[in-house]
């Protein structure tokens, strides 16, 4: 069951929008919106206190990996970010916000109040993405001309149901296309930016199996990707 404030893909998605206050409680995904301020700037981070008993897979520069999370941290930081540390600045961030123990943090120069988010069966996707810096995965020249703006186009997904660690591989690369569909489905010649991230959340199996399955065709990926694919394409169609 989907509530009023819980879109479906398909329907309006949430657009989040600049805030008077520090708090906005993102429904059904345990997470927040919130504010800070660092050398006189004003920026955001959202933040889920998943609690006991999650597991997370992701690319994220702090917590990467598989393994148990007790919190998600996707943080804004200025354009051109100077710090050389990230993993250590985001759990500052953490540590202000109170966070404990093992967390997954992801860092982004794009505007975290301006995320988006699609829920597809249970399974919510929440994008952050700025596309200035973009184009193909597979270049002929390596490497790149300079220092690149991080994170930009972040995903968190959080499922209601347990997978494998193999499942939990699968909701990553079927995220990721997913992504890659929506890009291409908003008219933009890209496959994302060179400092994309992607973070999923699921129970803990504990002493059972899990979902053995999280691919497109899969009950559990299928509606992941419809999730990704709607968030991300809300994200694309803003800025194509």
């Amino acid at each position: 069951m989907i509530d009023a404030h819980s879109p479906t893909v398909g329907g309006p998605l949430h657009r989040g929008c600049a805030i008077g206050s520090a708090r906005i409680d993102l429904p059904r995904q345990r997470g927040e919106l919130l504010a800070r301020q660092e050398d006189g700037v004003g920026l955001h981070h959202l933040v889920w206190r998943l609690g006991t008993g999650w597991r997370v897979c992701s690319s994220a520069v702090l917590g990467g990996g598989i393994g148990t999370r007790g919190w998600i941290l996707n943080a804004q930081v200025p354009g051109g970010y100077p710090r050389l540390d990230p993993d250590r600045h985001l759990a500052e961030i953490a540590a202000a916000e109170g966070l404990t123990g093992p967390g997954a943090g992801l860092m982004t120069a794009a505007d975290v109040t301006a995320y988006t988010t699609a829920d597809d069966g249970g399974v919510r996707a929440t994008v952050t993405g700025g596309l200035g810096v973009r184009g193909w995965a597979a270049v002929p020249a390596e490497g790149s001309v300079g220092p690149l703006p991080p994170g930009t186009v972040n995903i968190v997904v959080t499922l209601p149901v347990a997978l494998c660690d193999a499942a939990l591989v699968n909701a990553v690369a079927t995220a990721t296309e997913a992504k890659v569909q929506a890009l291409l489905d908003a008219g933009l010649d890209c496959s994302g930016t060179p400092t994309d991230a992607v973070c999923v959340a699921a129970p803990d199996p504990g002493d059972r199996p899990g979902e053995p399955f999280a691919g497109p065709r899969s009950r559990w990926g299928a509606r992941l990707a419809r999730a990704v694919h709607g968030a991300v394409l809300d994200t694309a169609l803003r800025q194509a």
